[in-house]
């Protein structure tokens, strides 16, 4: 199986690219963050970074859906995030690393559980505000930088996806994983 991260700052397309992919029969497993912030949100927390199991519970969620069997045939599947991106998130915040989230990192990263290439898509130069994207693009911009530095300094090798349009977005990332399977 080979596991393929796709990673960026909020507001960078990727959650678009990412159903064009499904579109096109890749296996795509979903961001693990968001549902934990709509599930807090429900539970009346305004600010769900502030709720002290915030980073455990995204962490625990990613590595749920990291265990569950893939489809069958599936040679492919594409992450919605990982848990360096977790990382990143944790160190944007001001948030400690748990223990439970360094555990993971250590284990994803000594295990190899991701390809070492990741995706890395740039920002489209505006920020869509949303009931959980809150952010804007100087924050999105800064946001950025910290998932770039997290993955760099876990030894992954980034491959850039440079703002445009779905179809090209897609197109580079099928092309690259089609050529890397020869």
């Amino acid at each position: 199986m080979r596991r393929y991260i796709i990673t960026g700052a909020p507001g960078a397309g990727k959650t678009t690219i990412l159903t064009a992919l499904r579109d096109c029969g890749y296996a795509v497993v979903d961001e693990a963050a968001t549902d934990v912030n709509v599930r807090l949100r429900a539970l009346g927390r305004d600010e769900p970074w502030r709720d002290p199991g915030f980073v455990d519970s995204i962490t625990l969620l990613q590595r749920e859906r990291l265990m569950q069997p893939a489809p069958p045939s599936t040679a492919v599947q594409i992450f919605d995030r990982s848990p360096i991106c977790t990382l990143a998130l944790a160190r944007y915040l001001g948030l400690p690393v748990t223990p439970i989230l360094g555990n993971e990192i250590g284990r994803v990263v000594n295990d190899g559980i991701y390809q070492p290439r990741v995706f890395f898509v740039h920002l489209l130069g505006f920020v869509t505000q949303t009931a959980v994207r809150r952010i804007s693009l100087l924050q999105s911009v800064t946001f950025e930088r910290f998932h770039e530095h997290a993955y760099r300094n876990h030894g992954f090798e980034l491959v850039e996806v440079p703002a445009g349009t779905v179809e090209e977005r897609v197109r580079l990332i099928d092309g690259c994983i089609r050529s890397w399977a020869e």
